[in-house]
C-alpha cells in the first residue's frame, strides 16, 4: 500500500505539471501527430514496445538463469567438496611400494595412478584346461584351493604367504628396502614344495610385468642366464627385474613381449599365447610362451617370462632401480637373494611375531601358540589386501538423466575378500580401520583420507569404490552406479572414536593434528549430509533411502543401504518410515565430533545438542520402543501376511509350436494381511540392538536388563557360536527373499555385529549399576563362543568365513578377512 501511494503522488504531480502549459502542448502535440503520421509511432506505442523488449530480456535471463541452475545441480553429485585435499600426492618410501593387488595370489604395485603392475600365475600342465582353467592368477573361489592367505604381513615391509594348491604348497613372499627416490627394491620369492616328496609333477611359473592404458612407460624382456625384464616408468625411472633359481630345476624357458588388450585379461592373453614345443634331443614336450609377438613398431605393454621346473624349486625375483636400461649395471649392490634373503626373512619375521606379541598379548590372555598363529594370520590378511585403485564411479543424481563419472581419484582401501569382494566398501572399512588402526596407526589415517577425499560437495561418498578396471571386471553390472540418495553406515566414526579414546597421545603428534584438521570440516559435511537426507518426517527420526516401494519379487524389499541388506524391516516402504540402526548412528556421530572437536578446538555446540537430544532414552523409546515385544525396533507400513508365490504361466500362444516348454514366472509376493503403520515388533535380531550395540541405552535403565536377557535367550538369538542375526521366532527367520536370493541377514552369525554387541557388553560391565554383573556374565560366555568357533572354523577349513550358521559353519565367501578378522581384537579386548 506505501508503493501505491507513492505512486499516485508521482502521478498527481506530473498530472498538475502537465496542466500547466496545456495550451501550448495541445497545440503542439496536435501539429505533431497530424505531421508525423506513418514515420513516428505514437508514444503509447513506443512505450508499449521498450516494455516488451525488457519483457523478453528479463525473461532470456530468467530461461538462462534456470539452465545453469540445472547445469549446476547435474554437476553437483560429482563435483569435489571445495576443501583442500587430505593426501599428499607424494607418498613416503615406506608406502610407494606394496602388494596393492589384493584380486591377485601374489603381486606388487606402487601408488602411482598408472603404476607399472607385477604379479605371479602358475599351473600344473595336468590340470591345465582348454579354456584356461588351472591357470592361478586372479583369487578365484572357483580354483576350489585348499587354503590360502598370509601367515605374516606387516603392512609396509614385509609379507610371507602360503598357499594350498592340490597337493603342493606354494610360499610367497617379499621384503623392501628403501635405496632411492622412487620408494625402494624389493626381492620376492617364490617356493614350491610337494606335500608328498613322491609327487614330480612339472609346474610352469609366469613372472610378469605390465602397464595399463594411461601408464607412460615401456617394458622388454632381456636374457642373461635366465629371461628377465628392463623397463622404465614415469614416477619409477628405470629398472631390471632379475629371475633368480636358487634351488631346482629349470626344464624350459620362454617369455612372450606383447600388447594385452588390458589388465583385465592379462590371463587370457597368456592362454593365446602358449604354444607346444618339442625338445629336438629328448622329444620330449613343453608348454611355452610364444616370444615377441609383435613388430618393429609396436611397443609392448605386457612382458611375461616362464619357467618349467622341477620340484621342488625356489625362484627369487629382484627388483632394482637402474641408471639406464641399455645395460645390467654392474655397480648396483646386490639386493639378497637365496641364503642371504632366507636370513633376512627369518629376521623379519621374528620381528613380526614379537611386535604382535607387544600389540595384542594374547600369549597373556592364556591363547595357545596355534591360536596366536590363526591370530596373526587374521591380522596379516587385512593389512595384506590392502589395495591401491585408480579411477572413477559411476554416479546418479536425480537431477540428471543417466549415470555420470565421479572424478579420477586414488583409494586406498583394504577390502573384505581377495576372492569375492576386492574393493573397497565404505561401511566394512570402519570396521577394517579397528583392527588396522590398533596395529597402526598412521596407516589408517592414510585410509581414512583416501576415502574422505572422495567426498563430494554435497558432504556425499559413493558406499562401493569400483575403481579400475580390473575391480570393474569383478562387480555385476546392476552393482556398479551409485546414487547419492543412498547412504552406508557411517563406521569410520567407530574407528575415530577407538583412536581417539585408545591413541589420543599419538594423534596429537603434528603430522596426524594436521590430517585431523583437513579431516573436520569433511566430517562436518559428512555428517550433515546424513542429517538433511536421511531424516524421518518426525524430529529425531531416521530412514534408510534406497528401499524398493515397489518391489513384487522380494518377499521384505531390501534395505542395502543399511548394510544389513535383508534383515526384515517395514512390509510396505513409505516416507512414514523410521530405522532405529540409523538414528544410533547419528548419535554416536554427534558424539565423535563432539570428541574430536573438543581436541581441535572447534566450536561443538550443536553437534553436543544433537548427541543429548538422540540420545535422550524417553524420547527413544517414545518413537521406537515396543512394551508388547520389550524391544526397540522400526516403525512403518507393515505386515507379516506375506509369502512368495509363482503366478499362474501365461496363456499358451497358438503360434508357439506345443513341443516348447511353457513359460516359467518368478515367485511374486503375495500381501494377505491388510498394511498397518506400526512398530515392527514382531521381528528381533541385530538391528533392535541398535541402542544397545551403540551405547545408547543408559547403564541404569531397566531396558538394558532386558536386552541382556533376550540377547541371553536361545529360542532368539542366542547359540553357542555367537549371536544370530534374526530370532528363530522372527517370521522371516531363514527364508529365501527371493527364490533366488538364499538369506543373508536372517540367522546368520555375523563377527562385525558380535564385535559391536561384546564391545558394549564391555562398556557396560565396567559402568556402576544394577546390570554390571549381568552384562559381565554375557560378555563372558558370548566371547569364548564367538572365538572359539572361528579358531575351529579356521583349524577345519582353513578359512575364515564371510559369515557362520547357527551351528557355527562357515558360509558365504572366503577368505573373509575384512571385519571377520575382528575376532582377533575380540581375543585381545581391544575396544
Amino acid at each position: 500500500m506505501v508503493r501505491n501511494r507513492k505512486q499516485n503522488s508521482q502521478h498527481e504531480n506530473s498530472s498538475k505539471q502537465n496542466s500547466t502549459n496545456s495550451s501550448s502542448e495541445k497545440n503542439n502535440n496536435t501539429s505533431t501527430t497530424h505531421n508525423s503520421q506513418g514515420s513516428s509511432p505514437p508514444r503509447k506505442k513506443m512505450m508499449s514496445l521498450s516494455s516488451w523488449y525488457v519483457a523478453v530480456g528479463i525473461a532470456s535471463i530468467g530461461v538462462v538463469m534456470y539452465f545453469v541452475y540445472i547445469g549446476y545441480l547435474e554437476t553437483r553429485v560429482n563435483t569435489p567438496i571445495d576443501e583442500k585435499k587430505i593426501v599428499s600426492k607424494d607418498p613416503d618410501s615406506e608406502t610407494y611400494w606394496n602388494t596393492y593387488r589384493a584380486n591377485t595370489y601374489f603381486g606388487l604395485k606402487t601408488r602411482d595412478p598408472h603404476s607399472v603392475v607385477f604379479g605371479l600365475m602358475w599351473y600344473f600342465p595336468h590340470m591345465l584346461k582348454q579354456n584356461g582353467d588351472g591357470i592361478r592368477h586372479w583369487c578365484k573361489l572357483e580354483d576350489g584351493l585348499k587354503k590360502y592367505g598370509w601367515t605374516q604381513h606387516d603392512g609396509k615391509n614385509f609379507g610371507i604367504q602360503e598357499i594350498h594348491d592340490d597337493d603342493f604348497l606354494i610360499t610367497t613372499s617379499f621384503i623392501k628396502f628403501y635405496t632411492n627416490k622412487f620408494g625402494g627394491e624389493w626381492t620376492a620369492r617364490i617356493n614350491v614344495q610337494p606335500k608328498n616328496p613322491n609327487r614330480t609333477d612339472p609346474m610352469s611359473l609366469i613372472w610378469y610385468a605390465a602397464l595399463d592404458e594411461k601408464t607412460e612407460g615401456n617394458l622388454k624382456a632381456t636374457y642373461l642366464n635366465t629371461y628377465g625384464i628392463e623397463g622404465d616408468a614415469k614416477n619409477l625411472g628405470n629398472f631390471k627385474v632379475n629371475l633368480h633359481s636358487t634351488r631346482g630345476k629349470i626344464i624350459k624357458q620362454s617369455f612372450l613381449s606383447t600388447v594385452a588388450p588390458s589388465l583385465q585379461y592379462l590371463k587370457e592373453t597368456v592362454l593365446s599365447n602358449l604354444r607346444l614345443a618339442s625338445d629336438k634331443v629328448t622329444k620330449q614336450k613343453f608348454i611355452i610362451l610364444a616370444g615377441d609377438t609383435l613388430d618393429e613398431t609396436t611397443k609392448p605393454n605386457f612382458v611375461a617370462i616362464q619357467l618349467n621346473v622341477e620340484l621342488p624349486f625356489t625362484l627369487d625375483i629382484t627388483f632394482q632401480n637402474t641408471p639406464n636400461t641399455s645395460s645390467f649395471s654392474e655397480d648396483l649392490i646386490p639386493l639378497p637373494v637365496a641364503d642371504d634373503y632366507t636370513k633376512l626373512l627369518a629376521k623379519k619375521s621374528t620381528e613380526f611375531q614379537t611386535r604382535f606379541s607387544d600389540v595384542f598379548q594374547l600369549k597373556q590372555k592364556g591363547y595357545s601358540d596355534e591360536d596366536i598363529k590363526a591370530a596373526e594370520a587374521a591380522l596379516s590378511n587385512m593389512l595384506g589386501s590392502i589395495g591401491y585403485f585408480y579411477g572413477s564411479s559411476k554416479v546418479q543424481s536425480i537431477h540428471n538423466k543417466g549415470p555420470v563419472p565421479y572424478w579420477k581419484a586414488a583409494l586406498l582401501s583394504a577390502v573384505p575378500s581377495r576372492s569375492f569382494f576386492p574393493r573397497g566398501f565404505l561401511w566394512d572399512e570402519g570396521f577394517h580401520g579397528l583392527l588396522i588402526s590398533t596395529w597402526d596407526v598412521d596407516i589408517e589415517l592414510d585410509i581414512i583420507s583416501h576415502w574422505f577425499d572422495l567426498i563430494n560437495i554435497e558432504g556425499w561418498i559413493p558406499r562401493e569404490q569400483i575403481l579400475g578396471v580390473e575391480a570393474l571386471a569383478k562387480v555385476p553390472e546392476q552393482f556398479v552406479v551409485q546414487h547419492n540418495t543412498n547412504a552406508n553406515p557411517p563406521t569410520f566414526f567407530i574407528t575415530l572414536k577407538h583412536m581417539l579414546d585408545n591413541y589420543l597421545e599419538e594423534m596429537l603428534k603434528s603430522r596426524r593434528l594436521a590430517v585431523l584438521e583437513r579431516l573436520y570440516p569433511r566430517l562436518n559435511a559428512w555428517f550433515q549430509w546424513f542429517n538433511s537426507t536421511q531424516r524421518g518426517e518426525v524430529l529425531g527420526t531416521y530412514r534408510w533411502r534406497g528401499r524398493q516401494e515397489n518391489s513384487i519379487h522380494e518377499l521384505n524389499p531390501k534395505t542395502l543401504t543399511s548394510g544389513l541388506d535383508d534383515f526384515p524391516r517395514s512390509s510396505h516402504p513409505t516416507d512414514s518410515e523410521r530405522h532405529v540402526d540409523l538414528r544410533c548412528w547419528i548419535a554416536l556421530a554427534s558424539s565423535v565430533m563432539v570428541q574430536l572437536g573438543n581436541m581441535l578446538g572447534k566450536n561443538v555446540e550443536k553437534y553436543e545438542e544433537t548427541y543429548e537430544f538422540l540420545t535422550d532414552n524417553q524420547l527413544l523409546q517414545s518413537q521406537h520402543y515396543s512394551s508388547k515385544s520389550k524391544s526397540f525396533a522400526d516403525y512403518g507400513l507393515h505386515t507379516d501376511s506375506v509369502s512368495l508365490k509363482r503366478p499362474p504361466p501365461p496363456p499358451p500362444n497358438p503360434n508357439k509350436s506345443p513341443y516348447d516348454r511353457p513359460q516359467v514366472l518368478d515367485k511374486i509376493r503375495v500381501v494377505y494381511g491388510h498394511p498397518e503403520l506400526k512398530l515392527v515388533d514382531t521381528t528381533f535380531g541385530y538391528v533392535n540392538l541398535f541402542p544397545f550395540l551403540l551405547q545408547i541405552i543408559e547403564p541404569h535403565n531397566p531396558i538394558l536388563g532386558i536386552t541382556l536377557t533376550k540377547m541371553r535367550d536361545p529360542d532368539l538369538i542366542w547359540t553357542n557360536y555367537g549371536l544370530r542375526s534374526l530370532a528363530k521366532s522372527s517370521p522371516l527367520y531363514m527364508k529365501r527373499n527371493t527364490e533366488h536370493d538364499p538369506p543373508y541377514w536372517r540367522g546368520q552369525i555375523w563377527i562385525n555385529i558380535n564385535y559391536l554387541a561384546l564391545r558394549s557388553l564391555y562398556y557396560y560391565m565396567h559402568q556402576k549399576g544394577p546390570y554390571t554383573t549381568q552384562a559381565k556374565e554375557v560378555y563372558t560366555e558370548l566371547r569364548n563362543n564367538v572365538v572359539a568357533n572361528v579358531l575351529k572354523q579356521y583349524k577345519t577349513t582353513g578359512y575364515i568365513w564371510e559369515q557362520y550358521s547357527d551351528q557355527g559353519k562357515g558360509m558365504g565367501c572366503y577368505p573373509f578377512t575384512g571385519w571377520s578378522a575382528l575376532f582377533v581384537m575380540i581375543m585381545s579386548e581391544k575396544y
